[in-house]
């Protein structure tokens, strides 16, 4: 097994120095789930929940979450951000939703991709708390990363 990266011979947690590593470009693409009540996926489909336009507004959250990743994560470091993609669909039994998240730097954005996912479940969540009960966010997962020398 490998040694954790953000900790010091003592234990004690510590950002990674990536001043030394090239610059590269870097992708990541994470997904996750949220279950609905069929009742709910319909007030979605039918653009009635109260709180507005559940998919739009949980696609602008999540590029959002994910552009703010390292004010949310402690030993994160701010990245130079070029793109981050948010998806939802619905399925029959909830929402889907993938990120994909691109920079140019010397560590990777699969954070930003992971973190934009759950701030895009936690909107769905938010936007239907008041008419479902029984939602479960799950399956949340980084699908690739990739790095490529420029």
């Amino acid at each position: 097994m490998t040694n954790l990266t953000h900790t010091d011979e003592t234990g004690k947690a510590l950002m990674v120095d990536v001043g030394h590593k090239p610059d590269q470009q870097r992708t990541a693409s994470a997904e996750g789930f949220i279950s609905l009540a069929p009742e709910t996926l319909q007030l979605i489909r039918d653009n009635q929940v109260k709180k507005g336009d559940v998919l739009t507004i949980a696609e602008i959250a999540g590029i959002q979450g994910g552009k703010r990743t390292s004010e949310l994560i402690p030993l994160c470091h701010p990245l130079s951000i070029t793109k981050i993609e948010v998806k939802t669909h619905l399925k029959d039994n909830g929402v889907f939703i993938s990120s994909h998240a691109k920079c140019i730097g010397k560590t990777g954005i699969e954070m930003e991709a992971l973190t934009a996912v759950n701030i895009a479940l936690l909107t769905v969540y938010d936007m239907c708390k008041a008419v479902d009960k029984n939602m479960e966010i799950s399956g949340i997962h980084l699908i690739e990363k990739t790095k490529t020398d420029i």
